[in-house]
């Protein structure tokens, strides 16, 4: 059913003329509602959504887990003074502590990805007493200072400078190796490579190396199962700390508790946001019982206005408990395996999908001209991507030129068989629609 109202118009309006426009993508409606997989725009028409909304709706939207404790904040408190700890989020702290590799079990909670990645930078170096920062190509760590100064995926043009002390690494991409090296396999050269070029600039003030276990803004790239092992050790040669930024992989995405656990790797800060939060904003930092102290005794702060909020405290918990209750963690791995599965049917079918890749559901479909060369096709993606959305679908397409033009795929944890079913079978009409269309 599609609804047309006075109402519609004028608030689409208010969007155009009042609202800032800030990145990402553009979509033509407003939107209402959401559900589950699905969100609903302005018209009433129901969309499927292989995104997650922001890779945040772990458990599906509005879950009525999360209704239910968002409802049981607000009979409770919202907001607290930052120097008062809600019960609700010692208690979060507690049932985190449970599902973390040893020794991880000291956590600060915040709202953002940015934002525990800023605690984690600030942490590393007041703890190393060093400043320089290792990042990967492809990352993506958030939007503040710190963090985006160690993001490589986009958006880092017209800022000005950001802060000193940062390298990038190539990242591993055996599909499009950076160093031109391998084809298909990784064999970790990039890593060498990366670190031999930083110790050639360093000053001798390693703090810390800040990596995604899965790089996903920069086209859903997986390491070699030793990369994290190995990273680690040349980390500690260095006198750094290692940082896992774990915003989309942990608690359940890849079929895994964490990456830590995919990868075999304990870092020594580990920050987690939008698969915790279940849609509400909620990130964590968490470190060793050591490094807290140490940094303690130094005097770190991290004060801000929402540090340690109730609301989302109890949303946290509310996400876990689902994961665990509704097993979702497995489901996740079984329900990757089955939609890689269709995306590697369609590759058959399809010569413009180069390659298909990821771990549980967060899944990576890269769109090339031609196989052998692997030269990205933006045209036929951003086509397809439009097309997708007029039949029903949301996907996201990450757009890096020297990197190609990858679909993210990551519906929600709970996601059923039957809309994976039908999200693959419009990406399907979408991908043939768009193709006649550039033949012609």
């Amino acid at each position: 059913m599609v609804k047309e109202n006075k109402t519609d118009t004028v608030l689409q309006e208010a969007a155009n003329e009042f609202l800032v426009r800030y990145g990402g993508d553009q979509f033509p409606n407003l939107f209402s509602s959401a559900k589950g997989s699905l969100v609903v725009d302005d018209s009433g028409r129901e969309i499927l959504d292989f995104t997650s909304g922001q890779m945040c709706a772990t458990v599906g939207h509005n879950h009525p887990a999360i209704v239910a404790a968002v409802e049981e904040a607000g009979k409770r408190a919202l907001h607290m003074f930052s120097g008062m700890i809600p019960e609700v989020v010692a208690e979060l702290g507690l049932k985190l502590a449970s599902w973390l590799p040893s020794p991880l079990k000291k956590s600060l909670f915040v709202n953002t990805g940015s934002e525990s990645n800023e605690a984690a930078l600030r942490m590393a170096k007041m703890y190393t007493g060093g400043h320089e920062v290792i990042a990967l190509g492809g990352s993506w760590h958030g939007t503040g200072a710190g963090a985006a100064s160690v993001s490589y995926a986009s958006d880092r043009t017209g800022y000005g400078p950001t802060v000193p002390g940062v390298y990038v690494m190539p990242e591993p991409n055996s599909f499009r190796c950076p160093v031109e090296h391998c084809r298909d396999a990784c064999d970790n050269t990039c890593q060498r490579i990366g670190l031999n070029m930083f110790d050639m600039a360093s000053r001798g003030e390693g703090a810390a190396i800040i990596a995604e276990p899965v790089i996903s803004a920069g086209g859903v790239l997986v390491p070699p199962d030793d990369y994290f092992t190995s990273l680690k050790q040349e980390a500690v040669k260095r006198g750094m700390l290692l940082i896992l930024d774990e915003a989309q992989t942990a608690f359940g995405r890849i079929g895994k508790k964490f990456g830590a656990e995919r990868f075999n790797t304990t870092p020594d800060i580990m920050t987690v946001s939008k698969t915790l939060g279940g849609g509400v904003p909620l990130a964590a930092m968490i470190t060793t019982e050591e490094i807290e102290q140490s940094v303690y005794e130094k005097g770190f702060t991290f004060y801000t206005s929402h540090v340690a909020d109730p609301l989302p405290a109890q949303v946290g918990l509310a996400v876990l408990a689902t994961i665990e209750k509704e097993n979702l963690i497995k489901r996740a791995a079984d329900s990757g395996a089955y939609l890689k599965a269709l995306l590697k049917d369609l590759q058959q079918k399809y010569e413009c999908i180069g390659d298909v890749r990821g771990e549980g559901l967060l899944l990576g479909v890269e769109l090339v001209k031609d196989r052998e060369f692997r030269e990205p096709d933006h045209r036929l993606g951003a086509l397809t991507t439009e097309r997708c959305f007029a039949l029903g679908l949301s996907m996201n397409i990450r757009r890096r030129p020297e990197r190609g033009s990858v679909w993210r795929i990551a519906p929600p944890l709970n996601v059923s068989l039957n809309e994976l079913d039908r999200g693959v079978a419009i990406l399907d009409q979408a991908l043939s629609e768009s193709l006649n269309e550039l033949a012609h």
